[in-house]
This record gives structure tokens, C-alpha cells and sequence, in this order.
């Protein structure tokens, strides 16, 4: 069963990413609370949204420590991971940024701009040679 349709593997990853792009990722980066009533969440009633957002955002930092680690033993796809993290600390900095213009966040998250500005210094300074 496990690769049955390799020769599809490249297409398979263009539509899945394409979908997910458009179904999941930007409406919950741009209207997290549109998509959750969509979800049929009851919003704001549903104190739960909080900790299933939380444990998304926390599997998705998973696989990031998972690529950092491996990148880090063994060096096996340093230059992708570098890539990777690079684009997720930046956005995080436009995440904190929108939520400090908006005012819709504690000091404890617009501080943390400092620290993913950080990140991304760090990142730079250490990139690969290829």
C-alpha cells in the first residue's frame, strides 16, 4: 500500500497544499473566529475553541521542533528547516505586530515581538552555507 501511487507524489503535495492554504490556513490566520463558527463552534460561548486552538498551534510546533531536531543530530534537511523557520518567525512578528496595532492582546504577547525579531537575527546568523 505505501506508495502505490509515487509517481503522483509532487501532484498529491500541490493539492494538498493548495486546499489547505485556502480551507484552513489563511482563515485561521485572517478570520480565526469566522472559521470557527463555521466550524459550528459556538462562539462566544465555547470556551473550548481556546484550548483546541491551543493544541493546533502546539502539533504545528511539534513538527517544527521535529524538523529541528533531526536538521540538528544529523543535519538531514538543514537548508529546508532554516527556510522553514525563517518564514515561521516572520510571521510570527506579523502575527504579534496585527494583534499589537489592534489592541487585542495581552503585554505578554506584544513583548514577544522582541523575541521573534530575535529568532529571525539568530536564524540569519547561523544560516547555512550551501
Amino acid at each position: 500500500m505505501i506508495g502505490i501511487w509515487a509517481e503522483s507524489a509532487q501532484r498529491f503535495l500541490l493539492i494538498l497544499a493548495t486546499l489547505t492554504t485556502l480551507f484552513f490556513a489563511i482563515p485561521l490566520v485572517l478570520i480565526p473566529m469566522k472559521w470557527a463558527r463555521l466550524m459550528l463552534w459556538r462562539i462566544p460561548t465555547d470556551t473550548d475553541l481556546a484550548v483546541y486552538f491551543g493544541r493546533c498551534v502546539g502539533a504545528f510546533a511539534l513538527v517544527f521542533e521535529f524538523l529541528m531536531f533531526q536538521a540538528g543530530l544529523n543535519g538531514t534537511a538543514i537548508a529546508f528547516t532554516f527556510e522553514a523557520i525563517l518564514i515561521f518567525w516572520v510571521l510570527m512578528v506579523a502575527v504579534h505586530v496585527w494583534g499589537w496595532i489592534k489592541g487585542i492582546q495581552p503585554i505578554t504577547e506584544t513583548l514577544e515581538i522582541g523575541f521573534w525579531l530575535v529568532l529571525v537575527v539568530l536564524t540569519l546568523a547561523f544560516w547555512p552555507a550551501r
